[in-house]
């Protein structure tokens, strides 16, 4: 995903804190962990996500309260005509993880 340039400031202040009802239906749905980084130069954001199911995290954005967050992001950063971000999937290219 990407911010548009001069909408770096008002991107972060929107996630600080991000809707409460937002936040609720992220954790309802299974997501464990979420950072979002941004690269200054670029603009590029890049989201972490942990989550319990991929269905769960696919029904997210079919959700009242997903829809408004896009429509309200909208402006700051390249969208879908659903307001949803336009995104890439990067292919792990490493991983390692302990239990």
């Amino acid at each position: 995903m990407f911010v548009h340039a001069g909408s770096e400031a008002e991107y972060q202040r929107r996630h600080q804190p991000i809707w409460p009802e937002l936040e609720a239906t992220l954790l309802e749905h299974g997501v464990r962990t979420y950072s979002i980084f941004l690269h200054p130069e670029t603009r590029q954001l890049f989201a972490y996500v942990e989550f319990a199911s991929e269905a769960q995290w696919t029904d997210i954005a079919k959700t009242d309260v997903c829809r408004r967050w896009w429509a309200h992001m909208r402006e700051l950063m390249p969208s879908h005509p659903d307001n949803s971000p336009v995104s890439l999937e990067l292919p792990e290219i490493f991983h390692i993880e302990t239990r």
